[in-house]
């Protein structure tokens, strides 16, 4: 099934409805104090880039955030943050998340990211099996995650990034 994944904003109704399911997907795993989901309102903000995929007949299959990561123009490593990746249910199994993360890969090389990082969950067995799948190593806990028992982190370096 041909997949197109594109920069959009997230206040459409199809992307809305990817956030909810996600955000209960999230909230039936872990308690509310343990969930980092941004909302609509933080997925608008400068700096911030939400990539769905959609296939031939324009429906929104899945959705993830890359969080910061410009290019700082001193030499120092650019890092972005995956947020909020999602497929809908229905539209699992199908390759759908792989290609949605390799589309942000090559975007984020492009514009000078040298390494994503994330943060998920112990409970969530596919995304962990799926991250360390795509080449994401496990590292410490970070920022907002630190002292998080159930936090996961995993960080990649982008090859091919553009100076």
């Amino acid at each position: 099934m041909p997949t197109t994944i594109t920069i959009e904003s997230p206040r459409q109704p199809e992307i809305t409805e990817l956030l909810r399911l996600s955000g209960e997907y999230a909230q039936s795993l872990y308690p509310p104090e343990s969930n980092f989901l941004l909302s609509v309102a933080e997925l608008e903000q400068p700096g911030v880039a939400v990539y769905v995929a959609r296939d031939a007949t324009d429906r929104a299959l899945g959705i993830a955030a890359l969080v910061g990561g410009a290019d700082t123009g001193d030499g120092s490593t650019s890092t972005a943050e995956l947020k909020r990746m999602f497929v809908h249910p229905v539209h699992r199994g199908r390759g759908v998340a792989g290609r949605l993360l390799a589309g942000i890969e090559t975007d984020a090389a492009a514009r000078g990211i040298r390494e994503i990082v994330l943060e998920t969950g112990p409970e969530s067995h596919a995304a962990l099996s799926f991250y360390r799948g795509a080449g994401y190593r496990e590292v410490p806990l970070f920022g907002q995650y630190l002292g998080e028992a159930f936090s996961v982190c995993f960080a990649k370096a982008i090859p091919g990034a553009v100076r």
